[in-house]
């Protein structure tokens, strides 16, 4: 069987990234790309890859959402009792990417972590659709379940549990907050000579800029 690998190339050609362009605050940098991506054709442009450490060391990573952000850092919602949640609280530490296929840039952001406070996590609880305010009471997320009908069990006992009545935030179920001391901001270029622009948080509290090679 021939291998397709080797030949599947793209040449970006979409934009650049410049130092005398770009915002001083990586925050407010990552905003204005965010704003690009939403109204761009990206699907879901808040969506990330999350990379953790497990108690050996070992890194896993998984897609997740981005649900708020601010000068404090991004925060994203999860089951405090998955593999996610068990190995931040191990290993408090993370590294996001993403990833704007139709923008052909890249973000990447790595920092410290820490539960955001309960009454955030319940306000943005209340604003889930109620399918998913039941999915979180329901799925006993990253444990070895035999079957299907284990979930589709659990969601029906949950919802004849809480029939008619406002849904309560699991105490298993929040947020977290990825505290960034590194940016990384990615521009596709032509011939593989990309632009990678990386903001470093100092002992000062300021924000270094440099260029790295591609």
């Amino acid at each position: 069987m021939n291998n397709p690998l080797p030949s599947l190339r793209q040449n970006y050609t979409k934009g650049e990234l410049l130092e005398n362009e770009i915002n001083p605050n990586p925050f407010n940098q990552f905003h204005l790309w965010l704003e690009d991506a939403i109204n761009s054709p990206e699907k879901e442009p808040n969506a990330m890859t999350i990379a953790t450490l497990d108690k050996e060391k070992k890194p896993t990573a998984r897609i997740v959402l981005l649900k708020n952000l601010d000068e404090r850092g991004f925060v994203f919602f999860t089951n405090y009792d998955s593999d996610k949640g068990q190995q931040l609280t191990i290993n408090p530490v993370a590294s996001l990417v993403f990833w704007w296929a139709e923008l052909e840039r890249q973000v990447r952001v790595e920092g410290v972590v820490e539960k955001i406070k309960a009454n955030e996590s319940d306000e943005y609880f209340s604003l889930r659709p109620l399918g998913s305010q039941l999915g979180a009471w329901a799925s006993p997320q990253s444990q070895v379940i035999t079957s299907r009908e284990i979930l589709d069990n659990n969601l029906q006992i949950i919802e004849k549990k809480y029939q008619g009545k406002t849904i309560p935030r699991p105490p298993h179920w929040g947020g977290l907050r990825v505290i960034p001391h590194r940016f990384e901001f990615w521009q596709g270029r032509s011939n593989r000579l990309h632009d990678r622009i990386s903001y470093h948080l100092t002992d000062i509290n300021s924000w270094k800029i440099e260029r790295l090679a591609p």
